[in-house]
């Protein structure tokens, strides 16, 4: 019997016994065959059929079952035999990964070293997934090909990367059980009695796995700590922390090296001082770290753009304590109630914040630009400045957009500066939208708390201030990458490569299902950016936004300039927030390397134990790749949070997916998302029409279209799947 079964059954310690079926002797075989190859592949000798039945802890009456999956794996040349002795087959392809598991209970093997190289990763069934669970680097021996994927089977479990698991408690009378707060884990885990800690029915948990079980048994484990109640945002959102994986405190010698550091006092030599210029921060509300700040003066019809970022590498040298800790979390996450910085809070919101009439260390790009905005020049400097005002993106809107006589009043003094700052940023916007670089409308949710409930979540305002820094930024980080880049000097670029032919041609069929024209033109950055236009301010603008994002490769870190697709920019990289970015970080060691007149390898840009540059952008893409997969599991559970005692209430939504399954629908207000399954429309038996993204009714002719307006019932909250169910309600 597989290890694995559904949420909420009994776990199999405590499950009645029963006799085995005929019918299930094919999934018996199937874990046997996953056992004999994971136990060969860990032999440096060949084995005996009794040896492979005492390793293995078969009983007597189970050797003839063994035979049978011998000879079944003889057949498929997966093993070899000598005389009476068995050993896995010569020449079998094997690789080392990391195991991504599904829900529904296969999984992926990503190859070590190929992810970023477009390497495909390799299917694995469940049978054959030989006791293997999320996260874990394992042994894959390849055993075919299908259509899109590499197929495979797990000989051999190398490390387990899951030993604890948070989730909720259920106690029974020998103790209790947890079930696991993460799908891709089905497993219950079995509590003994005296390893409890107390826990209360229904608490959430975190356990330690003791015993990963068997074939026979399942899992078993202590609980280790009381998370509190589930049913509270603090604890909801530290389980989405903890199931990512996500380093929550700072070893002590990163605490002491942070306390030892000292504030510059003046300009050392070989720096700069700009602290005469009106440099000023601009940001959101709750913002607590500071780490770019603009000026731009105007000479005649050309400008100049200052961008001073925070001068992280003058604390944080390569291979210090804090430097290796940085690296490891490789970005900062933010989270409704909580930051986990990637420094000590004594470095991001103390030493390197850029605050107000405080003297700071920073590393300047001053850009020079003609009347078009197109650049003309750029030169870099380790400066010292001294910011004049801690800006909001709402103020900048009231001063500069909306022409507000008191805000402009109060901040008289620094209006010209910004004015000239929303002139140039206006000529930088013209130009990139001109080659072609995308500007996707997509609103964020944003959650908003109050106390331990969720209160409300609404979309994040965004106006024209956001957009004026994120030009300055943008302007920076393409003038670093082709410094760099033409300086032959090492480092990671942001790349964002051509889309996925396959997904363009999905997304071609969405886009003319909701009645879009698509230019007839080559596909490129400009192909995507009319299209982006064309449903700007339309009914189906969030859909097609939506749609192309999901169209599009993901953005990534590499030591190899592939230019930025999205953008349309031959040269890009991170230079702007090293305070929350590592990429960042090593962007200004190799620039600092480039200004000092040193050879490209003079200096180790990562920390001394990884001084592979592909190898840090792969780690590096990951830490962002988790750091976004824990926000969105934190939504996903306050969106729960907001809605659960709001059952069979009907909300205004926009159907965002079709499927053989169901329909994917947003509501409006608050773009939480959720399904309608199929099984819930009674009214009519629904075909599916894929390639027009719709569902019709057979008798009725009813239809339901991707981007129609509906009105959708709250059926179900599922806090353990994280899942919203809705059904149709009458309009």
């Amino acid at each position: 019997m597989s290890r694995r079964f559904s949420r909420g059954r009994k776990p199999l310690a405590t499950a009645t016994k029963k006799r085995r079926a005929p019918g299930r002797e094919k999934n018996i075989s199937s874990a046997l065959h996953a056992s004999v190859l994971g136990l060969l592949a860990a032999q440096n000798t060949a084995l005996n059929e009794t040896e492979i039945a005492r390793a293995l802890g078969l009983s007597r009456h189970e050797l003839v079952q063994l035979r049978a999956v011998l000879g079944q794996l003889l057949e498929r040349r997966a093993i070899d035999k000598k005389g009476r002795r068995f050993a896995l087959a010569a020449g079998q392809e094997r690789l080392r990964g990391t195991l991504d598991l599904t829900a529904k209970g296969f999984g992926y093997a990503i190859p070590e070293g190929e992810q970023a190289k477009g390497g495909k990763d390799v299917y694995i069934a469940a049978h054959n997934l030989n006791g293997a669970s999320q996260g874990d680097t394992i042994l894959v021996a390849i055993t075919g090909s299908g259509r899109s994927h590499r197929e495979g089977r797990v000989i051999q479990i190398l490390q387990r990367a899951v030993t604890q698991i948070c989730g909720i408690f259920t106690a029974s009378g020998a103790g209790g059980y947890v079930t696991p707060d993460d799908d891709r884990f089905p497993a219950t885990l079995l509590i003994r009695r005296n390893d409890t800690l107390a826990a209360g029915d229904g608490m959430a948990v975190m356990a330690e796995i003791v015993d990963y079980g068997s074939e026979r048994q399942g899992p078993c484990g202590r609980i280790v700590e009381l998370l509190g109640d589930a049913r509270t945002a603090s604890v909801q959102i530290r389980m989405a922390v903890l199931q990512g994986g996500l380093r929550e405190r700072f070893p002590a010698e990163v605490d002491a090296e942070a306390a030892g550091l000292q504030p510059v006092a003046a300009c050392d030599e070989g720096r700069q001082d700009l602290r005469h210029l009106p440099h000023v921060t601009i940001d959101g509300e709750t913002a607590r770290d500071f780490d770019d700040a603009i000026c731009v003066e105007r000479s005649g019809d050309q400008f100049v753009l200052y961008v001073s970022i925070a001068d992280v590498s003058h604390y944080v040298r390569t291979g210090s304590a804090i430097d290796r800790e940085a690296y490891l979390r490789g970005t900062s996450v933010y989270l409704p109630d909580r930051v986990l910085p990637m420094l000590p809070e004594r470095l991001s919101n103390d030493l390197c914040s850029l605050v107000p009439d405080q003297d700071r260390p920073a590393f300047t790009a001053i850009l020079r630009f003609d009347a078009t905005g197109r650049r003309i020049g750029e030169r870099y400097t380790k400066s010292l400045i001294r910011s004049r005002q801690r800006f909001t993106y709402t103020t900048i809107n009231r001063l500069l957009y909306l022409n507000e006589p008191q805000a402009r009043a109060v901040h008289h003094e620094l209006v010209p500066m910004l004015e000239q700052a929303s002139t140039l940023t206006e000529l930088l916007k013209k130009r990139r939208l001109a080659r072609g670089s995308l500007e996707f409308n997509i609103p964020e949710p944003e959650v908003t708390l109050a106390g331990e409930t969720v209160a409300a979540i609404s979309l994040a305002e965004r106006n024209r201030a956001h957009m004026l820094i994120e030009d300055c930024m943008l302007a920076a980080n393409e003038a670093v990458a082709e410094t760099l880049a033409k300086a032959r000097h090492p480092v990671l670029y942001r790349i964002h490569e051509y889309p996925d032919p396959a997904k363009l041609e999905v997304f071609t069929d969405a886009a003319k299902a909701l009645g879009f024209r698509l230019p007839q033109s080559e596909v490129n950055p400009a192909w995507f950016a009319q299209v982006i236009e064309q449903a700007r301010n339309s009914s189906a603008e969030y859909i097609v936004n939506n749609l192309l994002l999901r169209t599009m490769q993901q953005a990534r870190y590499s030591p190899e300039n592939n230019g930025h697709f999205g953008l349309a920019a031959p040269y890009y990289l991170h230079f702007t927030s090293p305070i929350r970015r590592y990429p960042d970080l090593v962007a200004h060691r190799v620039l600092a390397n480039l200004l000092s007149g040193h050879a490209p390898d003079h200096a180790r840009p990562v920390s001394a134990k990884t001084a592979d540059l592909g190898e840090a952008g792969i780690h590096l893409s990951q830490c962002e790749r988790k750091a976004i997969d824990v926000e969105r599991n934190a939504h996903a559970r306050c969106s729960c949070l907001l809605l659960m005692d709001r059952v069979g209430e009907i909300f205004a939504a926009i159907i965002s997916g079709v499927t053989a399954f169901g329909l994917y629908v947003t509501l409006d207000d608050s773009y939480i998302s959720g399904m309608v399954p199929l099984t819930s429309m009674t009214d009519d038996y629904y075909l599916h029409d894929s390639r027009r993204y719709r569902l019709i009714g057979e008798a009725s002719n009813r239809m339901y279209q991707l981007g129609d307006r509906v009105l959708v019932r709250l059926e179900q909250v599922d806090f353990s799947a994280k899942r919203l169910a809705f059904s149709l309600a009458p309009r």
